[in-house]
């Protein structure tokens, strides 16, 4: 009897010309490199970061981030060729996104790859001759659903109007997901860092685990190992920059516990359907809303060191207090917060964005992060009080005085000797 662990028919292993020494490589032909900020699809070129693809790959690292290490188990199982290459037919945006004059600006646009949606209609002669080229954004239409957005239909904020919003709750939605491309210049230039000492600190701190980090300074593109973004669009997402068209947008970092569990120790869900529901009332009105879902999970320190975190705050002598909030995540994890909203402006510009009229976040490090980058806020939605879950008290108490917000009314004493105690009220 055969062994029930091993594939029927086996799967053919990479030729020798998919394996690769890193550490003394040829350089690439420089016609073969991305022009970083192309004014146009060919004059930029495509991102080729396919493993079969040998010579002309020029980035480094895989597609999919970390599920190229599940595509890795896939071909070591020999349940997945190594050398398959995807059939993109029918798989063309279902929604037109750009070209946006941000995309042509290398300064704007960062951490993907504005083409990454279009590479079967701008590169289709590449494609035609060879070139393993893949999406790294893709752009589909759907329907979403959510408790909170049939209460705000009984309670009467939300009025389905057949379109957007229908009777049994569903909001339709144009949704594109985004897999991150560093244009490492790019990217040190946006954190004040020199390109050198990213490289560095990126092949150190993944355990060496991409050596062209080191060894190919000719490579400017790096495919991290890391998730990406969901953007849902709410309107017509193709009408961006139109006269007129209001835009609404809620930038929201994952939160697994509340936003697919409901966890009430913070305010992420009822943010993020906060969000929503003003998105919707804003495309009724003729306008478009965007949620940007960032795969930040625990401020980017990661779901076991936010659990790590809230047993600290819980058991510590007294219970949970504001104003220990951040030393114990300081304590676990080495600092407060590693978000970096740095980046998170970049799928606007891709979007198109330039102004956004309803800003639903009172987060510093966001509005920031995007007014920095150009991009105007006319105003910005708070959360309303009576969303807030009475668990999540300590973290608004905490975070306002540590000036993570504005617009709020004047801390009291207790939240005044948090921010005094953090050195936060010069």
């Amino acid at each position: 009897m055969g062994n029930s662990n091993q594939p029927d028919k086996p799967v053919r292993p990479p030729s020798k010309g998919h394996i690769k020494l890193t550490s003394h490589p040829s350089q690439r032909d420089a016609a073969s490199l991305v022009v970083w900020g192309g004014a146009t699809a060919q004059a930029r070129g495509p991102v080729v970061g396919a493993i079969g693809d040998g010579a002309r790959r020029n980035v480094i690292g895989a597609h999919s981030g970390s599920y190229a290490l599940y595509r890795a188990l896939a071909v070591a199982a020999g349940t997945l060729d190594p050398v398959h290459v995807p059939d993109l037919t029918d798989t063309a945006p279902a929604a037109r996104i750009g070209p946006h004059p941000q995309w042509a600006d290398a300064a704007k646009i960062v951490s993907l790859d504005p083409y990454g949606h279009m590479v079967s209609e701008v590169f289709s002669e590449q494609l035609a001759a060879g070139l393993d080229i893949r999406p790294t954004i893709a752009v589909t239409k759907a329907r979403v659903n959510m408790p909170e957005i049939k209460d705000a239909i009984a309670r009467g904020r939300l009025v389905p109007d057949g379109e957007v919003l229908k009777e049994n709750g569903d909001v339709r939605v144009t949704k594109a997901a985004i897999e991150p491309v560093w244009y490492l210049p790019g990217i040190a230039e946006r954190f004040g860092v020199s390109e050198n000492e990213l490289r560095r600190s990126l092949f150190e701190h993944s355990g060496g685990m991409y050596t062209e980090l080191v060894t190919r300074n000719d490579l400017k593109l790096f495919l991290p190992p890391i998730g990406g973004m969901t953007v849902y669009g709410i309107g017509d997402v193709s009408a961006v920059g139109q006269f007129g068209r209001e835009i609404a947008c809620r930038v929201h970092d994952e939160c697994n516990g509340s936003d697919v569990f409901g966890s009430d120790i913070c305010t992420c869900r009822p943010y993020l359907a906060h969000g929503i529901e003003v998105c919707i009332e804003t495309a009724q009105r003729g306008g478009i809303g965007f949620i940007v879902y960032n795969r930040k999970e625990g401020r980017a320190l990661g779901e076991v060191t936010k659990f790590l975190v809230y047993n600290a705050r819980k058991r510590q002598p007294g219970g949970d207090r504001a104003e220990t909030y951040f030393e114990r995540t300081e304590c676990v994890a080495g600092v407060q917060d590693m978000r970096f909203q740095e980046l998170m402006p970049d799928a606007l510009h891709w979007l198109g964005i330039k102004r956004i009229d309803r800003f639903v976040s009172m987060s510093n490090m966001k509005h920031d992060a995007l007014t920095r980058q150009g991009i105007e806020i006319v105003e910005r939605v708070p959360i309303p009080d009576e969303l807030i879950p009475g668990d999540a008290s300590v973290e608004m108490t905490a975070k306002r005085a540590a000036g993570y917000f504005s617009a709020d009314p004047q801390p009291d004493a207790d939240q005044l000797r948090v921010a005094r105690g953090r050195g936060l009220d010069d």
